[in-house]
């Protein structure tokens, strides 16, 4: 007899948390990197603008690296599924950390 993967789990409960801290935290380090070859920002802009990308972004990450997390079982199935679960995961991380970061730039270094 298999166990099914259920969100009751404590295993899976904690691995959601892991893989979002992962994915905001490779958003991090990638908008900290483009931040540090931007320049100086605008005197001119508020401060919540100057830092708006370093809140929005991983957030997005996080949200990017979460939905791994919900088609997991989907990939443990093996076969076509599997690969179509890694090819989801990472064209869905890949858009959200995009759209984090036109958000995160939107007004400031992006108008």
């Amino acid at each position: 007899m298999t166990q099914k993967h259920s969100m009751t789990t404590p295993d899976r409960r904690s691995s959601l948390g892991k893989r979002m801290l992962l994915g905001a935290g490779i958003a991090l380090a990638l908008i900290t990197l483009f931040l540090l070859g931007a320049g100086e920002p605008n005197p001119e802009w508020d401060i919540i603008l100057r830092y708006k990308a370093y809140f929005i972004t991983p957030l997005a990450g996080a949200l990017g690296a979460g939905f791994s997390w919900f088609i997991d079982p989907m990939r443990s199935r093996g076969g076509w599924r599997k690969v179509f679960a890694i090819f989801a995961s990472v064209i869905v991380f890949v858009f959200a950390l995009w759209i984090g970061t036109v958000l995160g730039f939107k007004g400031t270094y992006w108008h």
